[in-house]
This record gives structure tokens, sequence and C-alpha cells, in this order.
């Protein structure tokens, strides 16, 4: 497991998917795979969430990697629990082609094989998503 808290700001997203992907190749996930990938861009748009929609100043937000059987869990916590609170997965809707943010999720979505949203002990929330990485290591 990689546990590790960020400063809620944009070095701090750009920090975690470094990081993350590092994490992963430590892990036998090598950089460049379909697992890897998808992985590092889960963590970006994830750890970004956190830092535009979950920001309260002065508190961080925490990246968790896991790696299980097969699969990597990623875990991005941040400390707002209030609303707007993020869709559960049925419920992520694609923005209008011309509204500029939106998409984040879209892609958490698209890239990971499970996800949810899990309220912590208040002021929190995780985004939490796995990727099976077995079906991307292969690749390189």
């Amino acid at each position: 497991m990689f546990t590790q808290r960020f400063s809620s700001t944009p070095r701090g997203a750009r920090l975690a998917r470094h990081l993350a992907v590092r994490r992963l190749h430590a892990w036998g996930v090598p950089y460049g795979t379909d697992a890897s990938d998808a992985v590092a861009l889960i963590v970006a748009e994830l750890a970004a969430n956190a830092v535009t929609h979950g920001r309260v100043p002065g508190r961080d937000f925490e990246l968790r990697l896991t790696r299980l059987a097969g699969t990597v869990r990623v875990e991005v916590t941040d400390t707002r629990s209030g609303p707007p609170r993020p869709p559960a997965p049925d419920d992520v809707r694609a923005p209008h082609p011309l509204d500029e943010h939106g998409r984040g999720l879209l892609l958490v979505d698209a890239l990971a094989d499970r996800w949810e949203v899990v309220d912590g002990e208040p002021p929190a929330k995780t985004v939490r998503a796995e990727v099976d990485v077995d079906r991307g290591c292969a690749d390189h």
C-alpha cells in the first residue's frame, strides 16, 4: 500500500500523478502500459477534482494506492463531504460539447473497471477506482 497526503494545489495534483506512476512501476506495472496509463489518468482526474471541488483552505487531500491480486485500487480523499457531491457511476453524464469542465469523472468511468464515491468521517469523502492491471501489463 502507498499512502501520501498532498497540498490541495495543482502542484500537489501533479505530484500525486507522478508518484502513482512510479509506485506502479515498482510494483511491476511498467511505465507506458495500458494499466499504468489508465491509473495515471484516473489519479490525475481525481486529484484535480479534489483540488478544484473538494478543497478546504489549509487541508490536504490524500492518495492511497493498494495493489491487490490483479488490481490496483486508487483512492483519493478530500475534506469536503457536503454538496456538491460527485455523481454515482450510473449517474455520470457527458457535458454539453461547449462546456469547459465536467469530463473528469467521465474519463474515470471509461478507464476504471469499477469505481464509487464513499462518504467518510465528516468532513471527508473518497472516490475509489479500481483498474485490473493484468489486462495491460503484457503490452510491453
